[in-house]
């Protein structure tokens, strides 16, 4: 019988089941792993991973990782590469070829043909007699006492504990190299983090929305001007030179206090010293600002000069927070 119980009962045993299977890996490190990574750190050339069936996507998702962490990394599939593709490989590369038996038809195909070429090769497997691990440089052990499917079947612990075995090589090889947020950036940069590390508040000015009144402009002016430039604020410029800011917010308090505003102008209502930044700074650090002081806009000026405003509505459309 399908109960509650029992579906939350089979998925607790999965999970347990695979942690248990990674935490035991850490008992198969030893100097096959050190000297694996040391001369991935050392290569010249690209790192080419390789496997066939579930190992192979195994093998695309550590090549996703690897080339997004500093180590240039292509995928190369057991059974194309039989089949012409064993041409991408150069002299200088190192080959990773994961296979939990290490003894499929294509892998005893494909490990003479690796070993002809001269390349290094680290194997990722969970049968260290294999042909494979007979094969190799380096062997990196991913044994799994059993899978986590009741069958003992479908790839589970194996492949989880392929996968983890690379990512230990990766963030090894970051350490190594003193990999830091700003270098995953570059190799990243449209996702958050490379947004938060690499965009300036100059790539995000919107020039032809650049509200501005001077100081005598009547009160009808400093409407018009924040309601056609759409973000809430106006600068208040003197000579070039932003004297203030008014808000949105700062209209609605004059009109509570006031009954008539037909003798004010915009310095009289404006807030003195607004928070200002520079265009070359980081978008990261102008959201610190914003928050740090509860606001939503931000003066922009180079040197003296007003060059916009920029807005949390804008720094949250970019997915930075």
């Amino acid at each position: 019988m399908i109960t509650k119980e029992n579906i939350l009962a089979s998925a607790k045993k999965t999970i347990l089941s695979e942690s248990e299977a990674i935490a035991k890996l850490t008992e198969y490190l030893d100097e096959n792993f050190i000297e694996a990574t040391r001369s991935i750190y050392n290569s010249k050339g690209r790192l080419v991973v390789t496997g066939i069936g579930k190992s192979a996507i195994i093998a695309q998702k550590m090549v996703a990782t690897f080339n997004s962490t500093g180590t240039p990394s292509l995928f190369l599939h057991a059974s194309e590469a039989i089949h012409g593709d064993l041409g991408m490989i150069q002299n200088e590369d190192i080959i990773i070829c994961i296979s939990k038996s290490g003894n499929s038809p294509e892998i005893k195909v494909l490990v003479p043909l690796l070993k002809r070429f001269g390349n290094t090769l680290i194997a990722i497997t969970g049968n260290m007699t294999s042909f494979l691990a007979k094969g190799s440089d380096f062997v990196l052990n991913t044994t799994v006492n059993a899978e986590a499917c009741p069958n003992n079947l479908a790839p589970t612990n194996s492949t989880t504990a392929q996968l983890v075995m690379g990512d230990a090589i990766a963030v090894c090889l970051m350490e190594m190299r003193d990999f830091k947020p700003e270098d995953f950036a570059v190799y990243h940069p449209g996702g958050a983090l490379g947004k938060k590390l690499l965009l300036r508040v100059k790539d995000m000015l919107e020039h032809t929305l650049k509200p501005m009144v001077t100081p005598d402009a009547s009160i009808k002016k400093v409407i018009f001007e924040i309601s056609e430039k759409r973000l809430g604020v106006t600068a208040v410029v003197d000579q070039n030179k932003v004297i203030g800011i008014i808000t949105d917010g700062d209209i609605r308090r004059m009109l509570n206090d006031r009954d008539s505003f037909t003798d004010l102008t915009a310095k009289d209502i404006m807030t003195k010293n607004p928070k200002l930044i520079a265009s070359t700074a980081m978008v990261a650090d102008a959201l610190n600002i914003l928050e740090d002081f509860s606001i939503t806009q931000l003066v922009v000026v180079d040197n003296g000069e007003y060059k916009g405003v920029l807005h949390l509505h804008d720094i949250l459309k970019e997915g930075i927070v």
